[in-house]
């Protein structure tokens, strides 16, 4: 998967939007103990839906380790986001047994309906779309997972389908 780079304008407005003393009380959990950065960068990430980048120099200053190596951490691991994505996080599953029974075409739909590329978030935040190596599923390949939800025995036009049944839930429950 290519990740692309975030512009300079974006990248500064989200720095300016992150208010780090919502880190304070992490801080303050795991001060002096070893062993805590990824608690931390997992904590961060779970307070704001990523690691801002301005919160590597305040991690580095609670803890006495260079930026440079926390960022290494934080690229190394894929659980951690270095941009904010989605309210649902789409993940479909490119594994053995799901890309021999096409996962391609789903992600393909997928893109299409979505008008995103592989790693990308739609314009109004509801969906992140990801190419996955997989899920744990095989007898259910192709699938897909969103959230804690997952899909199985896909085609292109069943995924299309289920992200439009989202998308119709979330306007019905914005007009309510």
């Amino acid at each position: 998967m290519r990740i692309t780079r975030i512009s300079a304008e974006k990248s500064l407005r989200e720095q300016s939007d992150a208010d780090l003393s919502r880190l304070d009380a992490l801080f303050a959990r795991y001060k002096g103990k070893a062993g805590s950065l990824i608690p931390l960068l997992q904590g961060t990430q779970h307070t704001f839906g990523f690691i801002p980048p301005h919160a590597f120099e305040r991690i580095s200053a609670e803890t006495g380790i260079p930026s440079a190596d926390i960022y290494g951490v934080a690229t190394f691991y894929a659980q951690f986001r270095l941009k904010p994505v989605g309210k649902n996080i789409i993940k479909v599953c490119h594994g053995t047994a799901c890309h021999v029974q096409n996962a391609n075409a789903i992600t393909d739909a997928l893109k299409e309906e979505l008008n995103v590329l592989d790693g990308e978030t739609t314009a109004d935040g509801l969906f992140t779309l990801e190419s996955v190596a997989c899920l744990g599923c095989c007898s259910l390949a192709p699938v897909m997972m969103i959230g804690d939800d997952t899909f199985g025995k896909l085609t292109g036009k069943a995924a299309v389908r289920i992200i439009r049944d989202m998308k119709n839930a979330t306007c019905k429950q914005k007009e309510e």
